[in-house]
């Protein structure tokens, strides 16, 4: 099976098992989104999701966020993993979108990775879900998959996500990106699939007895 063909049969495959795509970071808004993607890195979204009501009622808006002080954002997140340096990030976050953008998030991805504590999957994430335009934000999971069924032999997220837009349609991505996480979370674990055993690994490579040692990024 050819490199698009495989890309066709995991949409169609993923399109079955999620029709829905909910974003599974609890917001309300673009910044409420923007805090929640940026605290989940290396945090799983249950935990984000545990603290993010508190955090929010306390500083729903760039405007409440900016006045609370970093001690306070902190002891709303400090269970989560880089606790201080988040803390610092969100404050002075808060405070640049007051000062640059009027207290809006920017719907840009030069402005989105301009703020503290963003990076360019942070920014994919909210111009994806908080403005519908088109990004394939690549995390770990989709990093893993993307090895494991073919799609990409990149050595890091970038080239992964390179990778995947040339192979699936600018309108699919969006929802694809979601569709790779929730399936790799369910199904294609990091320990529970070696690339042999999930009903995708086994529908996409039926011959396939190596397990795949997939490159971190």
């Amino acid at each position: 099976m050819r490199k698009q063909e495989r890309a066709a049969l995991i949409r169609k495959r993923l399109e079955q098992h999620y029709p829905e795509t909910p974003v599974p970071l609890d917001h309300s808004d673009p910044f409420t989104l923007l805090i929640a993607v940026l605290l989940s890195a290396q945090c799983t979204d249950k935990k984000v999701n545990e603290v993010t009501p508190a955090l929010f009622a306390a500083g729903p808006t760039p405007d409440a966020m900016a006045a609370l002080s970093e001690e306070v954002i902190l002891s709303h997140i400090r269970q989560l993993g880089l606790a201080k340096t988040k803390a610092r990030n969100i404050k002075r976050l808060a405070q640049l979108l007051l000062e640059r953008h009027g207290g809006e998030v920017p719907c840009s991805f030069e402005a989105l990775e301009a703020l503290p504590g963003v990076g360019h999957k942070t920014a994919s994430v909210v111009m994806a879900q908080a403005f519908g335009v088109p990004a394939f934000p690549v995390d770990t999971h989709i990093h893993r998959l993307a090895q494991r069924w073919g799609l990409s032999n990149g050595l890091n997220v970038e080239q992964t996500e390179h990778d995947l837009k040339r192979l699936f349609p600018r309108e699919a991505w969006n929802t694809l990106h979601l569709q790779i996480i929730f399936y790799g979370r369910e199904y294609c674990t990091a320990r529970g699939c070696d690339g042999t055993v999930c009903p995708l690994c086994c529908e996409l490579y039926p011959k396939r007895r190596i397990p795949v040692t997939w490159r971190r990024a």
